[in-house]
């Protein structure tokens, strides 16, 4: 398998995806499952690192596990009544887990395979940056159970029905108590086996399902304009190496999407308004760039993006330059708008420690000077640092390292 070179933040897998952006066809398959890579980062370099697949597929005790876990796959179709049983199969038990904690540490030394990864790897990446104290060894345990962890989540709300964080906005898509619900989790469970009967890892049966869970809902969010710098914004990301940062006070102008409360309409007028404030920013000089951020979220599976609306209105009835504008296409609510523009800027090489201006209306900054509770209750940190409150419509940030880590029960924008 071809070696992949990994970005700081955007770390990339052997897979192929076909990416479909909203109201556009297939486009050429790309060799990154960006789904999978956002959702299972430690998972996906099991899979691409061949000495650490290697060194795994050869432990007695993780073969067997593979082995009982394609067993029990198998055995499902013949012994499973209902949906529920199909489902729970593929997850993994809080004892599986733990054991695979034990022969991670006993297969962990120092100058091998694993302890390379996690050095050159992980700990770059800051994609379980909440680990980030201590030692090499237990950060491999932690985050394989934080992906573990994340995969239990994923079938849980997929497969099963459990409540998402946001119902309203991220529930499965179909009524898991109907009849025909169980025979289309037999039939994933059928699709599964065929998918990986011949897999060696032990991880692959659950990751794959709940991968399969997310491609029955439809929901590929994850992948949607990915990669980013190489097709929504090339322009801007091109012209971020140009940039004279001392002519400017702020790096960036962030606008939070508001999505509309109709399927019919692309952007609510409070996205209007808010990109209209944003434009009087950058007219008087204040940074060379707007953010504006917002996934696929309002009202429910709608087929409007916010960012991708929002730079529309920019570029198409504002006449703002598309070099200008770079679109964050994956967040699902304020937390998470500050959160990814964070991403984003460490990921696009803008200064760290120049603040950015957050444009919003008056009640979206009342709530954001008030958020780091909720941030640090949903997140576990806070991803930003505010500063000044300039008006009711206008508050500076700074990004934080932290807000590159993986948010395991978020599989729809985990980073």
């Amino acid at each position: 398998m071809k070696k992949v070179l990994l970005p700081l933040l955007l770390c990339f897998s052997s897979f192929s995806l076909f990416a479909q952006a909203p109201g556009k066809a297939l486009v050429k398959a790309q060799a990154v499952d960006y789904v999978k890579v956002k959702n299972y980062y430690l998972l996906s370099l099991f899979e691409q690192d061949a000495e650490v697949s290697n060194l795994l597929k050869g432990d007695a005790e993780l073969a067997e596990l593979t082995r009982k876990k394609l067993s029990d796959l198998n055995a499902s179709l013949a012994n499973c009544k209902d949906a529920s049983c199909l489902s729970a199969v593929v997850k993994l038990s809080v004892d599986e887990i733990s054991s695979v904690g034990t022969r991670l540490t006993a297969l962990y030394k120092p100058g091998n395979a694993l302890d390379r990864l996690v050095k050159a790897k992980l700990v770059p990446s800051g994609c379980y940056s909440l680990y980030k104290n201590v030692s090499p060894a237990q950060l491999l345990v932690k985050a394989w159970e934080q992906d573990a962890n994340g995969i239990n989540y994923t079938i849980g709300v997929y497969a099963e029905g459990k409540k998402p964080n946001y119902p309203q906005i991220d529930s499965i898509s179909y009524n898991v108590k109907a009849r025909a619900y169980y025979t289309l989790m037999y039939d994933v469970n059928a699709t599964l086996a065929g998918d990986v009967k011949n897999t060696k890892l032990f991880f692959e049966p659950s990751m794959q399902a709940a991968l399969l869970y997310l491609q029955i809902n439809e929901r590929q969010n994850p992948a949607e304009y990915e990669p980013m710098e190489a097709n929504a914004n090339k322009p801007a990301f091109s012209r971020v190496k140009t940039i004279k940062w001392a002519n400017y006070p702020y790096s960036n102008i962030l606008v939070p999407g508001a999505g509309p409360d109709n399927i019919t309409s692309p952007l609510s007028g409070e996205g209007m308004l808010r990109c209209r404030l944003a434009v009087q920013e950058y007219n008087a000089g204040k940074a060379p760039f707007i953010i504006v951020s917002g996934g696929r979220v309002h009202p429910y599976k709608t087929k409007y993006n916010e960012a991708e609306e929002m730079k529309r209105y920019l570029v198409s009835v504002l006449h703002i330059p598309e070099n200008v504008v770079i679109i964050e296409p994956h967040a699902r609510h304020t937390t998470t708008n500050m959160r990814n523009a964070a991403r984003l800027l460490y990921k696009y090489g803008f200064p760290a420690d120049k603040p950015g201006i957050v444009v919003t209306d008056k009640s979206q900054t009342d709530f954001i000077m008030t958020m780091d509770a909720r941030c640090q209750k949903e997140l576990n940190y806070v991803p930003y640092k505010l500063a000044r409150r300039n008006s009711e419509t206008e508050v500076e940030y700074y990004p934080v390292e932290e807000a590159k880590q993986i948010d395991n029960d978020e599989p729809l924008d985990p980073r």
